[in-house]
């Protein structure tokens, strides 16, 4: 029989899965953004409600971490882990006020292509995290975040060929490049969570 010598803190777990669910409903309002017809003003105002309840769930990780004797792992994954689900909705949160405050009227196609990615990107993180309980069958979430990391930057090249080919007017590539890379760094985001989940993973196994 195998023996557990650290103490489950089951807080950690719970807090990490509500982190990643805090993400699910930001690439959802990222896709409202995109939507015809949306209405911007109220999409980004709750997009900005929902990244402050993001970042009280990091707060409450970073404090758990300070008034935990024994943590479920390596305290300094716990804040890594934390931070870098933090970063991913701050670039989903930037590439939505980006839109509002350029006054963006016409969207290039592959951000949809682009926001898909990142939706997809949210939901299986979100799957995940309540497996760090047990550490397993996590190798499947980050080969699929690698795989697509690997899309979204096909699609990213894609979205700065359309916009550098000359259908664009000076000043509207330069506002839409800013959304573009914003949503480009959140998919990389993602990716680095998932890479420190692994860091994790392997530690613990």
């Amino acid at each position: 029989m195998a023996f557990r010598f650290r103490p489950v803190e089951g807080s950690f777990y719970d807090l990490f899965s509500q982190s990643a669910q805090h993400l699910v409903v930001g690439a959802g309002l990222l896709a409202e953004m995109l939507a015809d017809g949306a209405d911007r003003e109220d999409v980004a105002r709750r997009m900005r409600d929902a990244e402050h309840a993001a970042d009280e769930t990091t707060h409450a990780i970073v404090r758990q971490v300070n008034s935990t004797f024994v943590t479920p792992f390596d305290r300094e994954d716990i804040y890594g882990l934390a931070s870098g689900l933090d970063d991913v909705m701050d670039e989903m949160d930037e590439a939505v006020d980006l839109i509002l405050l350029y006054e963006v009227k016409a969207l290039p196609p592959e951000l949809s292509q682009q926001v898909d990615v990142l939706q997809r990107c949210a939901e299986v993180t979100a799957e995940a995290m309540p497996r760090l309980r047990t550490m397993k069958d996590l190798s499947e979430y980050w080969i699929e975040i690698n795989r697509l990391e690997n899309a979204g930057d096909k699609n990213h090249r894609r979205t700065l060929a359309n916009l550098f080919s000359g259908s664009y007017k000076t000043i509207e590539v330069l506002k839409l490049k800013d959304i573009v890379e914003a949503l480009e760094r959140a998919i990389d985001a993602f990716e680095t969570v998932a890479n420190r989940v692994e860091t994790i993973a392997v530690k613990e196994s």
